[in-house]
């Protein structure tokens, strides 16, 4: 019963619920801390509906009344209208459970917090008044009934007041004037408890009160608990009494709800059979939930138990290993020195290792504990909250007013469900073994420590290229090698050096254990010079023989050559590109998720040589107008191509094209693109110039002067357009790199 407590405290106060009222969120509140937590808001926020009451609100209005929600989920508190005189701007207050309440908008009535008058003698709610619910902070503009409109949830009363009564010590007499005495009996027909002195002075057993039936105290408070309560009536109609369920809005109404008011052309079911249904669905989910509660408490004891098997690990013991050196008869007292060292610095680092490894053993001991008992922890405190439901519920279940049962009992189902779908697939598995899944593999270092012997240390030869392994693509190369035959010198590692394509110094570009490497990112057009050598403790070998290799080849046959191009095949780049592109076809086509621009770019960069590739437009809906270009590695890739200062382009519409760099926009031409149209792109680094075609045909000036550095294919789009890219193409008939201005230029 302990875990059921919280069930029964009002999140504003903080104390057992007195008067609770049912709010339409199907959470509850004290009657007097609902008055207390009021807030006046401007006539103008006012709605002009009367479905802001408390009882005529159903979970579709309730969607509505939300967005007129004082409360903001960034602050942790309830905020009021500043400016106005009826709901001055002060400070909040803390409720012993930590909800912020703002002082009273009117001045409290005279009694205590709690012991409320009658409705009517309370001072009139101010007119626009809101309140909002201390648990979800949803908020609902009152209606003229005020507070009155929402309903009492006598069940909860009921439940809290057996709840304290189970937690008394003793039944007190009723009748005593000073220090209550504990009660003897209980009088049936008086329903009061009486100690022996008062019951034989103002209950004796003659006259008429001689046939009153005396039972026990306890015996009187199960009778107490099962006496019929009064029949529920109307909040909208008080002088009628609960007698239909509506089943859209989810609550008892009566007779005259259903001729005049918004319940008319509802579904209504009988009282008595909804209740029967509800309480048939409350005890079948919690059934369920009771299932995961044991379920729990037997995970609870398996964690325990694993606590104890997780005790710190001893000390792995050292590997007793008999070295067995024989006396070395060696003239060298400096080389018998050098071996202790040799041998004492092994030994040193055994036991350095042996502290690490020590070192992680009490790591891993400390982790296994900590994990099991944040788990303890998690699932206590879990399984405290659902025994607390539970309780809750089996009480609510005892009783007999079916209209009060079915005010809560749409929520309760929910909360149990929502509940035992907490202990779902994982909740009660471990998260931790009680085995330690360390194991010290000695074997090797056995092994090795039996084969410590004396070797003639020397430099390794130098290596062999194979050159039948060897190749080039586009701008990557690839070379392997490997050690001269009959070569028995151990080697640690290659070293393998390029230089820079134009005869330069040699740099290292790959260290390692491996005898093959590609290495990417090359100039086209570039001859390169390779080299590799071998070292190990004792030195670095000789270097092998030099390769000469070639990064691209020419598109067209010797004897048709005339112009040096440079023939790449690449894709687009799905690494590199923004996440709303969609590849397909291998990555040669693209298109895009979004209505914005996003940008795309190739897989392969550009720094020297002539260069062209087409993409072809496969769809074009609604005219847009993508950028096709060039575009450094760090180009922005959430704005068209062109916008900022890493790309130069060229975007195009149905009618005209623009040139644009760094946002600038220049050159309007006319002539656009649908679908299946071709748009090419020619950079040539001889002349350092960008220019564009479409359909073949060039499409306004030279775009672009001056390009130097690295550059990649690039091409911005939205969704309504799709493109396939085409590469090792040759560059067109019309341009050589020796016309001062290609065919077609325009001044």
């Amino acid at each position: 019963m302990d875990e059921m407590e919280e069930e029964l405290k009002c999140p504003v106060c903080g104390s057992f619920f007195r008067e609770p009222i049912i709010l339409p969120c199907s959470h509850n509140i004290c009657l007097a801390c609902a008055r207390n937590i009021l807030v006046q808001t401007p006539d103008a926020e006012s709605p002009q509906s009367s479905r802001a009451s408390g009882s005529g609100v159903s979970d579709y209005d309730y969607l509505d009344l939300d967005k007129m929600s004082l409360y903001s989920e960034a602050d942790s508190g309830y905020g009021s209208y500043g400016g106005f005189a009826s709901a001055p701007t002060t400070p909040c207050q803390k409720s012993p459970n930590g909800v912020r309440v703002f002082p009273p908008a009117v001045p409290p009535p005279p009694s205590q917090h709690h012991l409320l008058q009658h409705p009517g003698s309370l001072p009139p709610i101010p007119r626009n008044s809101c309140i909002t619910c201390p648990q979800c902070h949803r908020s609902l503009i009152l209606d003229d009934r005020g507070l009155r409109g929402f309903p009492k949830n006598r069940v909860l009363e009921g439940v809290v007041d057996r709840y304290q009564q189970s937690k008394a010590a003793a039944l007190k007499c009723q009748l005593c004037e000073k220090s209550p005495k504990e009660a003897t009996v209980m009088c049936e027909q008086c329903d009061v408890f009486y100690c022996e002195p008062c019951r034989m002075r103002c209950h004796p057993p003659r006259g008429p009160l001689a046939k009153h039936r005396l039972v026990p105290p306890a015996q009187g408070r199960i009778s107490r608990r099962t006496s019929p309560r009064k029949i529920s009536t109307c909040t909208e109609h008080e002088l009628e009494n609960l007698s239909m369920y509506c089943v859209q809005c989810k609550m008892p109404v009566c007779y005259q709800c259903l001729e005049e008011g918004k319940h008319s052309t509802h579904e209504v079911k009988a009282l008595g059979a909804m209740w029967k249904l509800h309480k048939g669905q409350l005890s079948q989910a919690l059934n369920i939930l009771s299932d995961r509660a044991t379920e729990a408490k037997e995970f609870l004891v398996q964690l325990r138990n694993m606590v104890q098997h997780i005790q710190p690990a001893d000390a792995p013991g050292r590997p007793s290993v008999m070295s067995g050196w024989g006396t070395l008869k060696e003239n060298g007292v400096e080389f018998e020195a050098c071996l202790v060292a040799q041998c004492d610095a092994l030994i040193d680092a055994l036991n350095r290792r042996k502290a690490q490894l020590l070192s992680r053993v009490n790591k891993e001991h400390e982790h296994k504990l900590k994990v099991v008992r944040d788990q303890i922890a998690h699932c206590t405190v879990k399984l405290r909250q659902t025994t607390g439901l539970m309780e809750y519920c089996l009480e609510v279940i005892k009783e007999n007013d079916p209209s009060g049962f079915l005010q809560i009992s749409d929520a309760l189902i929910r909360r149990v469900h929502m509940t035992e779908s907490q202990w779902g697939k994982g909740t009660l598995t471990p998260r931790m073994t009680s085995d330690f899944d360390l194991t010290l593999d000695s074997g090797p270092l056995l092994q090795t420590i039996h084969q410590l012997d004396f070797v003639q240390m020397k430099v390794p030869a130098a290596p062999m290229l194979q050159l039948e392994e060897c190749c080039t693509q586009n701008n990557s190369a690839t070379l392997s090698w490997k050690q001269p035959p009959l070569s028995t010198i151990a080697v640690d590692g290659y070293i393998l050096e390029l230089d820079d394509g134009n005869g330069g110094q040699f740099r290292e570009v790959y260290v390692g254990k491996e005898t093959i490497c590609t290495v990417d990112g090359l100039h086209f057009n570039s001859t390169y010079m390779s080299r590799v050598k071998a070292f190990n403790g004792s030195g670095v070998s000789q270097y092998s023989k030099t390769l000469v290799m070639q990064t691209s080849e020419t598109g067209l046959p010797p004897c048709d050559i005339k112009t040096i191009a440079t023939v790449a095949w690449f894709t687009f780049d799905p690494a590199s590109a923004h996440p709303d592109i969609v590849f397909s076809n291998e990555n040669f086509t693209v298109s895009c998720n979004s209505y914005d621009d996003r940008v795309v770019m190739g897989n392969t960069g550009f720094s020297r040589g002539v260069h062209y590739w087409e993409m072809s437009v496969d769809r074009y809906d609604n005219h847009p107008d993508p950028a096709f270009g060039v575009a450094r590695g760090d180009v922005l890739k959430d704005v068209m191509l062109g916008k900022d200062d890493k790309a130069w382009a060229m975007y195009v519409d149905n009618n005209r094209s623009w040139f644009m760099h760094n946002n600038s926009h220049t050159n309007r031409s006319d002539g656009g693109i649908g679908k299946g149209a071709t748009v090419g792109v020619l950079l040539d680094f001889t002349r350092g110039i960008l220019l564009f075609l479409i359909n073949d045909e060039q499409q306004g000036p030279i775009a672009f002067e001056g390009m130097e550095g690295l550059f990649y294919p690039a091409i911005s789009l939205n969704r309504n357009v799709q493109v396939t890219l085409h590469t090792g193409l040759p560059i067109p008939e019309f341009y050589t790199p020796s016309d001062p201005d290609p065919p077609g230029s325009v001044c």
